[in-house]
């Protein structure tokens, strides 16, 4: 099997998580500038396969289109123009961000990283991943 892929897209900040080849745990990866995703992936997909994108997606808390949403469509667009045989999946992306915040406070981890925008970012990806893996298992 190919891993599945996930972004939490900001314009300053690109959080990405993947699967392992099973498709059974999400974990984080890195976080890098929007502007450098098409070469990372271009490197990443060398070595490794990827089955999916999964792209979260901004929205209100009324289900509409954040302010964001127009950003993160121009990306979706970009993936699929770079990698047009890799299907990409937008899902809801609300509260990732907060989950994320919550996860690290509960580590443990120290007040510094708790502020590491960069970390929140892997973490956001990482929920986004999981909570579509766990739509596709109750289908």
């Amino acid at each position: 099997m190919a891993r599945l892929m996930a972004f939490d897209y900001g314009s300053k900040r690109l959080g990405i998580a993947v699967t392992d080849p099973m498709q059974m745990i999400a974990n984080g990866l890195t976080t890098i500038h929007p502007k450098d995703i098409i070469s990372f992936l271009k490197t990443y997909l060398q070595t490794e396969q990827v089955e999916a994108f999964i792209v979260g997606q901004p929205k209100q808390m009324d289900g509409s289109a954040s302010q964001s949403a127009p950003l993160v469509h121009a990306f979706v667009n970009l993936l699929k123009k770079n990698f047009p045989d890799i299907k990409v999946v937008m899902v809801d992306e609300r509260f990732t961000s907060k989950m994320a915040s919550a996860v690290i406070a509960q580590s443990g981890m120290s007040k510094k990283a708790k502020h590491n925008k960069a970390l929140v970012d892997t973490i956001s990806a990482t929920i986004i991943l999981q909570s579509y893996m766990e739509q596709q298992s109750l289908f």
